[in-house]
């Protein structure tokens, strides 16, 4: 079992900036990628980035040049760097990991993220 505990969320001007982390605890031997997720009222939950342990990274084409996804392969946290933010980028942002070599895959308890002025 893994545990991911994120912290960061919060309530923000447009234009403002965040910074979102999300640290692994317990069976964290062979998470191979660790990420973000978002789900907005009324929508379905999906990918804002992702970054394996090599460094590479995914981003969803609606946070590219604004958002950046980085990994502390250490402390085993992910970390989402959120700059110039948008009322549409208002949701709850779910850490999430997967191990391939077990089949499976973790989320956290979610942040909110609130970007209104």
């Amino acid at each position: 079992q893994v545990q991911l505990v994120e912290s960061g969320g919060g309530l923000v001007q447009p234009g403002g900036s965040l910074r979102l982390s999300c640290t692994a605890s317990g069976s964290t031997v062979g998470i191979n990628t660790m990420g973000w997720y978002r789900q907005a009222p009324g929508k379905q939950r999906e990918l804002v980035a992702r970054i394996t342990n090599r460094g590479t990274t995914n981003y969803t084409n609606s946070v590219k040049g604004r958002f950046t996804v980085s990994i502390d392969n250490a402390k085993k946290t992910v970390y989402l760097q959120m700059n110039s933010l948008k009322p549409e980028d208002t949701a709850v942002y779910y850490c999430y990991c997967n191990r391939p070599l077990y089949y499976d895959g973790y989320w956290g308890q979610g942040t909110q993220v609130t970007v209104s002025s």
